[in-house]
């Protein structure tokens, strides 16, 4: 494949269908969708996990946040770095396998070091699946649908957490969660034969109006050109937060509703994959669809639209911890679920609009490994600690530590609100800074 970028569709013959086109799409959604398979399953397992393997709040915290979340955040940069060198469609393929082989292996751990070193494999697995994919997404699709685009890859996400929900809630219910492992892990593997036979790599830039240069810089230079802009300084670390708090529910969701409510984990992965499916996948389409609608007249929308469902989503999660009513719970989570969900187009695919095009795929990285580092190290981590610190500090009982742990990480999405209101306010200029 040649690396010289080539002129946009409207000046010459499409190499591409459309049909192939939302094709290639589909198949990055449903990888997306194996990669939350493999990452949420251990939330709907973790009370199962807990008791077999005698496992504190705080081990079950590091599992879904330190173990995954360190290797998933710093690998990523490394891996989008070949990415943005050699074939995206061959790092997704070999990162596919990695993680999907080490999601089954995790039904094999017999201890709690065991079960932590799979959870490390799985992480740094998926490590290469995100930043190359919007990459490849950011070339077959112009700019003006690419938020789109990339808010119904992110739509993996909430059918990921949907079917892991399912999946593991009854396949643990009825063949225990060592076998819930092994039936979403080796999927993966044939998935990731699929795609290398079927997505061809497109020219790097092949739906830009301009041509900028390819050549490889520094990631240093990468870190330095995108946190100039103060747009991505605040979209990031807004998504950060988000990350932070949503991260920790996803993780530990599954545990509150069981010691709150005394639900089954079939149950809960019913409950949690249809709310969470439903409502997340609807709030990630939309907030990429309402973004490219109404950043036609003014692109401070692609942020705000993503702030507003930040500030709206705390007093809803206020009452889903806060109150006794398991209805009333479910009911009002269904309104964070759609509303926290926004974010993903718009800041997926405005990064993309900013990053110049030898560094996409590197940008992608450098947002997720703040994501990362912020969200998924320290949100679920935070949440087993401060369970186990008021059990301890406060002396109360693992059901209402855990309810008052989840009630202060709520109230971070107020962060995430200041920061993408902040980003609206400085988009458009970074925007045409970068053109």
């Amino acid at each position: 494949m040649s690396d010289s970028p080539s002129k946009t569709a409207a000046d010459q013959p499409p190499l591409f269908s459309q049909g192939y086109t939302n094709y290639v799409l589909g198949v990055l959604v449903v990888v997306y969708v194996f990669n939350f398979i493999d990452r949420q399953i251990l939330a709907i397992l973790a009370p199962a996990i807990k008791t077999d393997l005698l496992l504190s709040d705080t081990q079950i915290g590091a599992l879904s946040g330190v173990a995954f979340g360190i290797f998933y955040a710093t690998l990523g940069i490394p891996i989008a770095r070949l990415a943005d060198r050699y074939s995206r469609v061959n790092v997704i393929a070999i990162s596919l396998t990695i993680w999907s082989l080490m999601t089954a292996l995790s039904g094999l751990a017999v201890n709690y070091w065991q079960l932590l070193i799979a959870r490390i494999g799985v992480g740094i697995g998926e490590a290469g699946g995100s930043p190359p994919s919007h990459s490849l997404l950011a070339d077959y699709f112009e700019p003006s649908k690419r938020a789109t685009a990339l808010g119904i890859y992110a739509l993996g996400i909430p059918i990921g957490i949907l079917f892991g929900n399912l999946a593991g809630g009854w396949i643990n219910e009825f063949f225990g969660w060592r076998s819930a492992f092994f039936v979403v892990g080796i999927p993966g593997i044939l998935l990731a034969i699929l795609l290398r036979l079927t997505v061809k790599e497109p020219p790097r830039g092949y739906t830009e109006p301009n041509t900028q240069s390819l050549e490889q810089v520094p990631f240093a230079t990468v870190v330095k050109t995108m946190w100039q802009k103060k747009s991505f300084r605040h979209m990031s670390l807004g998504a950060a937060t988000q990350a932070f708090v949503g991260y920790g529910a996803i993780a530990w969701m599954p545990m509150f509703l069981v010691r709150s409510h005394d639900m089954s984990s079939g149950e809960v992965g019913t409950a949690l994959g249809l709310i969470i499916g439903l409502c997340g996948g609807l709030g990630t389409f939309l907030g990429g669809y309402l973004g490219d609608r109404l950043g036609k007249r003014d692109v401070k929308w692609y942020m705000l639209i993503p702030a507003m469902g930040f500030l709206i989503s705390v007093p809803f999660g206020f009452v889903v911890f806060y109150t006794d009513s398991l209805v009333l719970a479910l009911a009002c989570y269904c309104l964070p679920a759609f509303m926290a969900n926004l974010y993903t187009g718009p800041t997926f695919g405005m990064t993309q609009g900013l990053a110049p095009l030898a560094m996409r795929a590197a940008a992608a990285a450098l947002l997720l490994f703040i994501i990362n580092i912020i969200g998924l190290v320290f949100g679920p981590t935070t949440v087993g600690l401060l369970s186990d610190w008021f059990q301890s500090g406060w002396q109360l009982n693992n059901t209402e530590s855990l309810r008052f742990a989840l009630l202060v990480c709520n109230m971070v999405y107020i962060l995430s609100f200041i920061n993408y209101y902040f980003a609206s306010r400085h988009l458009a200029n970074d925007l045409a800074g970068n053109h």
